[in-house]
């Protein structure tokens, strides 16, 4: 497919919405690869990746591993402070408004064709998760 978007002129939802794909079939991926084959399980482990929780807690250890370069920082504030229309699910507003910007941060990096980028980011974060520091936002691995 060789169809190109204009990242830059998408709002902070837009891209909340690409990248949550593009982020759900990396993790998706990922666990398939480790052999986990039954969907209950696949599902169990997935939370501890995609959910606002897990993204907000990944975003705050990219801040304090200084992961991000300040353009993939402003491209997550695009998202975090996006005017959505939708209710947080079983989250408090703060955690969703995060997890739409991690999201957004995805979509940039993918739009922004930035794979190279995007990969190094997937392995970082697959660390973490497995590693158990995002453990204390209430996510089990």
């Amino acid at each position: 497919m060789d169809e190109h978007i204009n990242y830059r002129q998408l709002n902070g939802l837009d891209l909340a919405y690409l990248g949550d794909a593009v982020y759900e079939t990396f993790i998706r991926q990922h666990l398939l690869a480790q052999g986990i084959t039954k969907p209950g399980r696949l599902q169990r482990q997935a939370k501890a990746y995609v959910s606002a929780k897990a993204h907000a807690a990944l975003f705050e250890l990219m801040q304090a591993d200084h992961f991000l370069i300040d353009e993939e920082y402003e491209y997550f504030k695009r998202g975090r402070n996006a005017n959505s229309h939708t209710k947080a699910k079983n989250t408090d507003v703060v955690t969703y408004r995060i997890s739409t910007g991690f999201e957004a941060l995805i979509g940039y990096l993918h739009a922004s064709n930035q794979f190279t980028r995007l990969d190094e980011m997937m392995e970082w974060i697959f660390k973490q998760v497995e590693s158990g520091r995002t453990r204390h936002y209430g996510n089990e691995k």
